[in-house]
């Protein structure tokens, strides 16, 4: 058997982590999961009108955190890839991955939260300030499930704190924002035993021109990468897969029209017709998506098109089709299964491809916008910077080129593990 570590014990060291470190937090939103279903069949009015993206995003990922470790357990025998000694590029892509899913559970902030920016804003890594906690009556009573809300979905606004450079306690206290001296009574603030209670915040890696923290838009803009990243490889996989089945199997005319049409696309530049769909018909995250799909299924077609043209004339695929399959069943039963080596690796490259394409939009300002802490949004707004706040740069950047890197070299470490040919390359 060969030595190093395994995809499962990586997953499990990570899965511990979390546990250790947002113990509290799992408590709370396990709580808040039942608290919700029990408004739900007590008040179902009030539950779904509390049921935003934020909230949901809490309990899914709570959720997620119980079921894919028992459903990882119940279906190990199925799952043996978890066993294979891990690839030290999917190191990375598992991380991606685990932010994805967890992310309302790793970070304890919203990626938009902003405070007291004069005090905040531009902070370099590892920076802290003290955090003022203010007495909070707005939360709604008679039901557990607000306090409750309150505590796990993060807000991109909270009145009931304060960020300070320093604070001093007597008869009241008086703290300092941005070298400003102010003061507040003693109980107007939440407090711990007989003092007022202070804690810290900790910028790991540093904060924006706005006072946000760059670790969690960095964890959130994994999110980012990811869905776009597979939503358009999905598209792009329906595209080349169908495309090129029917050019090959069918031929003539329509092979004719799918290839001049892939010779078009492939002749200039994808980015420049991207940008202009995206200058004309808007950038959601949707819009982005779709085109990004539409845009990438030239290479598959011209992989799954060359396969079945050797493919149809093969004994055993005569006889399928002799037997009545249908074109669907012919490319899912007797097509795919064939190919399915070289469209993995391919689909693997383009999701690297379409990250970087994302990024590139995003920088440009024609990607997401400011609705979401994407990688290219924060590379862009920190060029501005960065004379000032190198790290606003160069964060992002570096996980970008990381999460390049790592589809590419997991790609071609997939493609010598699937091909025997390529192993002794």
């Amino acid at each position: 058997m060969k030595k190093g570590i395994k995809i499962w014990h990586f997953l499990l060291f990570v899965w511990i982590l979390i546990l250790l470190i947002r113990f509290e937090l799992l408590l709370n939103t396990y709580e808040l999961i039942f608290s919700w279903i029990t408004l739900l069949f007590s008040d179902s009015n009030t539950a779904l009108s509390q049921l935003n993206f934020d909230l949901f995003d809490s309990m899914f990922s709570g959720v997620f955190f119980i079921v894919i470790p028992i459903l990882s357990y119940i279906y190990r025998k199925k799952l043996g890839f978890l066993y294979e000694k891990i690839f030290p590029a999917a190191l990375f892509l598992i991380l991606l991955i685990t932010c994805f899913l967890f992310a309302p559970l790793i970070s304890n902030k919203n990626p938009d939260f902003y405070k007291n920016i004069g005090t905040t804003k531009l902070l370099p890594p590892l920076s802290s300030v003290q955090v003022l906690h203010f007495k909070n009556n707005s939360t709604q009573p008679g039901n557990s499930f607000f306090p409750l809300r309150e505590k796990v979905v993060k807000k991109s606004f909270d009145e009931s704190i304060q960020y300070v450079d320093s604070a001093s306690v007597g008869e009241k206290i008086i703290y300092y924002q941005n070298e400003i001296g102010k003061e507040a009574n003693i109980e107007d603030l939440v407090m711990q035993g007989e003092k007022p209670y202070i804690t810290q915040q900790i910028f790991m890696l540093g904060s924006d021109q706005f006072g946000r923290d760059a670790l969690t838009r960095l964890i959130y803009g994994a999110r980012i990468s990811l869905t776009v990243g597979f939503g358009s490889v999905i598209i792009s996989l329906f595209l080349g897969l169908t495309f090129g089945f029917l050019a090959g199997y069918i031929g003539g005319l329509l092979d004719s029209v799918f290839s001049r049409l892939t010779d078009m696309l492939l002749s200039f530049p994808i980015i420049f017709l991207v940008i202009l769909i995206l200058a004309l018909f808007g950038n959601s995250l949707l819009s982005v998506i779709v085109v990004l799909g539409f845009s990438g299924w030239m290479s598959l077609f011209k992989i799954v098109k060359t396969e079945v043209l050797s493919i149809k004339e093969k004994n055993y695929f005569i006889s399928s089709k002799l037997l009545g399959l249908t074109k669907k069943q012919l490319l899912f039963k007797e097509v795919l299964p064939v190919i399915i080596v070289p469209v993995i690796v391919n689909v693997i490259f383009q999701f690297g491809n379409v990250i970087i394409a994302e990024s590139a939009l995003s920088y440009l300002g024609l990607g997401l916008g400011n609705n979401y802490s994407s990688w290219g949004a924060m590379i862009q707004s920190g060029q501005e910077y960065l004379s000032l706040a190198w790290w606003m740069i160069f964060f992002p950047g570096i996980t970008l080129i990381f999460t390049l890197l790592s589809a590419n070299s997991f790609g071609l470490s997939l493609s010598r593990k699937l091909n025997p040919r390529l192993q002794n390359d």
